[in-house]
Formats: structure tokens, sequence, C-alpha cells
């Protein structure tokens, strides 16, 4: 006596029914995969050298041989190095034309700072050139509106690298947050030639905000701020992908905001700490060669 057996189509059915799907997706798992991003810092600690207190110091700070300059939203205060005494300044207008001045640095003999229209839509931006010496405005690049606001600049091997920033509370394009956010590459003419975004734990890092600061290390690296924490991010360019690279965070005793490389002083960075008004001057360790 002979019986039947009922196909029930089922999980198993389907496997059995292609094989070499199934193999293809055990395959595709077994593939390594990439590291669960994270704020590694491997340890380094930045040495506290000495703060000031200049006032109006509430965005930023550049520095030279002689002087570092305290940059705010419209003042701009010239410093001694060695004693701190206040040996020139710039005052704008509240409400004038300087609206967010951000990060600053002695570029071609000239101090050059960020500058954009933060909080204010569309978002715009523009360079502005200052004599060092009178710290006296000489001159002014409007970028107009772009992808973001202006954050930081520097002229580094022929070519502009810019951040623009976009956030999550206030000052912001609708449909776009502080993910938004970009590194750029621009020729002569300020025509954007390739952009970056920032690893996704950095910009967990910043919560609401964005990249405040930034500045290439003479190690070739590239290391950025937020606008509050006390760590500064170690990236660099990736070999594929648009995303760049994470290195290693390193603890430093400024909070975020725009900072500037002391480039008469080996591994020497200018930053601030706004709830304070204060200026910090840090050693930055030298990253192991495992790094680099």
């Amino acid at each position: 006596m002979f019986g039947f057996v009922a196909f029930v189509p089922g999980h198993a059915a389907e496997k059995s029914a292609d094989p070499v799907r199934e193999a293809t997706r055990v395959w595709l798992a077994s593939l390594p995969a990439a590291l669960k991003a994270e704020l590694t810092h491997h340890g380094l600690v930045a040495e506290e050298v000495r703060r000031w207190k200049p006032r109006g110091a509430n965005q930023g700070v550049a520095v030279d041989g002689k002087h570092f300059y305290g940059i705010g939203n419209y003042v701009v205060g010239k410093y001694d190095k060695v004693t701190g005494e206040r040996v020139a300044e710039w005052v704008g207008l509240r409400g004038g034309a300087t609206v967010h001045l951000n990060g600053g640095l002695i570029q071609d003999g000239q101090l050059v700072l960020a500058h954009s229209n933060f909080p204010q839509l569309p978002m715009a931006s523009s360079l502005e050139y200052f004599d060092p010496a009178s710290v006296r405005p000489v001159k002014s690049v409007s970028l107009g509106i772009r992808h973001g606001s202006l954050t930081w600049a520097e002229k580094k091997d022929g070519f502009w690298w810019a951040c623009f920033a976009h956030y999550n509370d206030q000052g912001t394009a609708p449909g776009t947050d502080n993910r938004s956010t970009m590194v750029g590459k621009f020729d002569e003419n300020w025509q954007l030639l390739e952009s970056w975004l920032f690893p996704p734990q950095v910009v967990a890092s910043w919560g609401k905000s964005s990249c405040s600061g930034g500045s290439w290390g003479d190690d070739g690296l590239l290391y950025t701020t937020g606008h509050d924490a006390s760590e500064l991010y170690v990236l660099r360019l990736p070999k594929m992908g648009v995303t760049l690279e994470y290195v290693t965070m390193i603890k430093v005793p400024f909070e975020g905001q725009s900072w500037a490389w002391d480039r008469t002083d080996r591994r020497v960075i200018y930053g601030i700490i706004r709830r304070t008004g204060e200026v910090v001057v840090a050693k930055i360790p030298e990253l192991p060669a495992v790094l680099r």
C-alpha cells in the first residue's frame, strides 16, 4: 500500500531549491567586517603650558612668532606671547558686517579669519584678511552661499582646505543636520575639487553642534575639534570612499572651538576655553608610529 508525502513550501525548501544563492549568502557573511566606529584615544594627553585671559576671545585664536590673536565675533585682539599684554585691537560693530568670526591663522603674512553669517539663513561665508601688525582689516573675499557655514580654512600645497558646518539646533538648512558637515578641497578660485564627510563617532561627539576648528599637522594628518569637548580628533584622507578616516583622539586642556598651531614652536597649539574666556597653550604629543 502506497501513500504520498505532501510538499510544504518553507525556508528549508527555499534553501535547497537555490543552493548557489545560499552558498553566496554564507560566503558574504564570512567576509571580514570593518571595526566598530569608536573614539579610541590610545592614552594620548596634551600638556598644558600656560594660560592667558584676553578680552573678547570667545570664538578662537591665531598665533605667530611673537603674538597670539584672540578672536571674537567682532573683536580681534593682539597679545604678546611672553607677557600676555594687549598691544593692538580691532573692534567692529555689533550687528555690523561680521556676524560670526571663527578660526584664524597667519597665512602668507596676513591674519586670515573664517567668517559666516551663522545662525542666519541662507548660510553664507567669507574670508576676512587683517594686517597682523596693526590688526586692521585689509581685504574680504566673499564665498557667498555655500553648503554649510565656514568654520575654518587653511591653504596647503596650493589648495584651500576648509570646513563647512551644519548643525542640529539652529543655523542650518532645512533637511540637513551635522552629519552633512564636510571638509572640502578647493582651488585658488574656491571651486570645489573634492570633499569628505566626518567619521560617525566624531559627528556623535559634537552633540547638536559641529566641527569648530581644524588644521593640518606637521605629520600630514588633519587635527579637528568640536564645539565643547576637550578632545582633539586626528583624521586622515581616505584611500577609498567619501568619509575621513579616524586615527585617534587626544585629550587637550582647551574646550573645542577654533584653535591654531604655533608654527614657530613644534607641536604647540593655542586654544580657548569659551566659558572662562581663557586662551590655553598646549603641547601636543607625537603620535606613535603605528598610528601614522
